[in-house]
């Protein structure tokens, strides 16, 4: 990666932040303060064709979507939803792709619950494109790694989900880079949003279920088991994984 970001004009995407991440505040009133999103562009390898063969080497393989096209519970079976060109906060479309069964791409996305995969033709109007960036997090440790073609490249302290609304685990994407108007707002300066989902809302919560890993105005609990399901990181953390982790790059989120 080596492009830098830019601002551009700022969007009001659905208005209010909580959107596009359950767990961003912490419970109080500031959880669902509107903020205007900024998201930030999308710089990756692309290649003239999908590639019959997913592999390890040269990088995981993302497509990106320039047509709407539908995503199924199974290669040729149920439709589950579908997939445009941009995100609800205007993002380039771009999914990893995990496997490849006849003319079917098994994708990660928001479409379908935690733990499970969509699959969308081939034959679709896709750019594929490929990333060696990864992000794992640890739960128990609290701690979020970022590795650039297997070399670690960030390594943070996060807060993690409560008791009564822990972070999910799994497989995930990233569907958006995000900054706000505001640094002081529960979110920072900036979100890393996921395709993760929030089975455990609050009771009361309309927020949204998505989960993030963002800035935090209360950088305290960094380290705690504080948040409604997002990883709160550091700010100048947080800044630098939006600059350098590519959309669709895959996140795993560990016990």
């Amino acid at each position: 990666m080596t492009w830098r970001p830019r601002r551009v004009r700022a969007l009001a995407l659905l208005a209010a932040v909580a959107v596009a991440a359950a767990g961003c505040g912490g419970g109080n009133t500031g959880d669902r303060q509107s903020a205007v999103l900024v998201p930030l562009p999308q710089a990756a390898k692309p290649h003239a064709t999908v590639p019959h063969v997913v592999r390890a080497d040269p990088g995981r393989l993302t497509v990106q979507i320039t047509r709407p096209v539908r995503v199924r519970a199974t290669p040729g079976g149920r439709v589950v939803g579908g997939l445009v060109p941009r995100t609800a906060f205007r993002s380039a479309t771009i999914v990893p792709v995990v496997a490849r069964r006849g003319g079917w791409l098994s994708v990660v996305t928001t479409l379908v619950p935690n733990g499970r995969v969509g699959w969308i033709a081939a034959s679709a109007s896709l750019v594929p494109h490929r990333t060696q960036w990864s992000v794992v997090a640890s739960l128990r440790r609290r701690q979020v790694v970022v590795r650039d073609a297997g070399h670690v490249v960030q390594r943070f302290r996060v807060a993690v989900g409560s008791p009564a609304t822990p972070t999910p685990t799994g497989r995930f994407a990233v569907t958006d880079k995000l900054l706000t108007d505001d640094p002081s707002s529960p979110y920072g300066c900036c979100i890393l949003a996921l395709s993760a989902q929030q089975p455990h809302t609050p009771q009361g919560w309309g927020g949204g279920d998505r989960i993030a890993i963002h800035a935090t105005s209360l950088p305290e609990t960094i380290g705690s088991a504080a948040s409604l399901g997002c990883l709160r990181a550091p700010a100048e953390e947080a800044r630098r994984l939006v600059r350098t982790v590519p959309l669709g790059t895959l996140v795993t989120i560990r016990a």
